[in-house]
């Protein structure tokens, strides 16, 4: 079933943008099925590569590795999941061939980046599409369901009670306990909060006045380090909430809550309701510089909101020649359709093809 729910949302994701008519319901096939380009032997290199960034896509990663290395015996690819902040910090400081990030980069980080980046440029590349689930754990409480304002006051510590008016008042038929709420957050610089708190500076700047960044500015709450410290956190302590990517929600057996969207419905993260935020999300990047923007506050029926995008961060020319074939063959192999197929089962989609088909693009003109 886990397998059918996620080849949902990558037909989904694919049909958004290209109108395709062959989704299966499984959508299960092997790779021999995928498009020529996608279905093609790796372009094989040797060496090792060294990486490093956002958590949210460590499983993603962790699949493209092995499934390269055992392709391509003589490369080995090394992925830290240290963080999106620490990811880019890395690739700055010139110890990460590439950095993993859930946002793009910001505005003073890109001369930083594009100095190490001789005649070229540092560019975003967006590899994995990934819903981020509120996450909680109430004992007696299912099917929890929180508007953008309500999560605001409750990660800004205005609500500290389950049975708290605001909460009731989402959730009138609901037996809410009066235990204490225990609000997670990252404790590192994460692409994850930089998105999170992005969707609530837009859906609820009214209760939110911490603005959107990567690491945690509200007061209070409990700091957990990566997305598997937040699922953890969540899982260990009764009257728990938190944020954290849908593939460590469902690994950890997490309950997730259902987030009021822009038409003004109650949404439950499903692979329908998030390819639909997908489908509406927009490359805004110039060139091979493929950022995208996602509009949380989807009027699209049934959306569910809060999805990121995690990009790797690579340089568009500059790269030492003893990297480069190794690069271009490792993140061509995550653009391929095959490698991005290999997503369903984690608890990621697949990019839109179009997108798809850009960053592929992008990737064969790294020089």
């Amino acid at each position: 079933m886990k397998l059918q729910r996620h080849g949902t949302l990558a037909c989904l994701a694919l049909t958004a943008t290209l109108a395709l008519s062959a989704c299966g319901s499984d959508n299960n096939e092997p790779a021999s099925s995928a498009s020529a380009s996608g279905s093609a032997a790796a372009d094989c290199a040797t060496g090792t590569l060294n990486a490093q960034g956002s958590s949210a896509q460590k499983n993603a990663m962790d699949e493209w590795i092995k499934a390269y290395q055992q392709k391509c015996s003589g490369a080995k690819i090394n992925y830290e999941p240290s963080g999106s902040g620490a990811g880019i910090q890395a690739f700055i400081a010139g110890t990460a061939d590439f950095a993993g990030s859930d946002s793009a980069l910001k505005e003073e980080e890109q001369p930083q980046a594009d100095a190490k980046c001789v005649g070229g440029a540092a560019i975003n590349l967006p590899m994995v599409i990934g819903p981020v689930a509120i996450a909680y754990n109430v004992s007696g409480v299912d099917n929890l369901q929180l508007k953008p304002a309500t999560l605001a006051k409750i990660f800004a510590g205005k609500v500290t009670k389950w049975d708290d008016p605001a909460i009731k008042a989402d959730n009138p038929d609901a037996k809410l306990p009066s235990t204490t709420i225990n609000a997670v957050h990252r404790s590192d610089s994460s692409g994850t909060t930089d998105n999170f708190t992005d969707f609530l500076t837009k859906t609820a700047a009214a209760d939110w006045t911490f603005g959107k960044a990567k690491e945690w500015k509200a007061p209070g709450g409990t700091g957990a380090a990566k997305s598997d410290g937040v699922a953890s956190a969540i899982k260990g302590q009764d009257g728990t909430i938190g944020y954290v990517e849908w593939s460590y929600a469902e690994n950890g057996g997490l309950k997730t809550a259902k987030v009021g969207n822009g038409a003004g419905e109650f949404a439950e993260l499903t692979a329908e309701s998030a390819g639909k935020t997908i489908a509406g999300a927009e490359v805004v990047g110039q060139g091979d510089d493929l950022k995208m923007k996602i509009d949380y506050n989807t009027k699209e029926a049934g959306a569910y909101p809060i999805v990121l995008v995690t990009y790797e961060i690579v340089c568009s020319k500059g790269l030492a020649a003893d990297k480069l074939p190794l690069v271009k063959g490792f993140l061509g192999h995550a653009a391929s359709t095959a490698g991005q197929a290999d997503l369903t089962e984690l608890g990621y989609a697949p990019l839109p093809e179009t997108v798809r088909a850009k960053v592929e693009a992008a990737v064969k003109n790294l020089a």
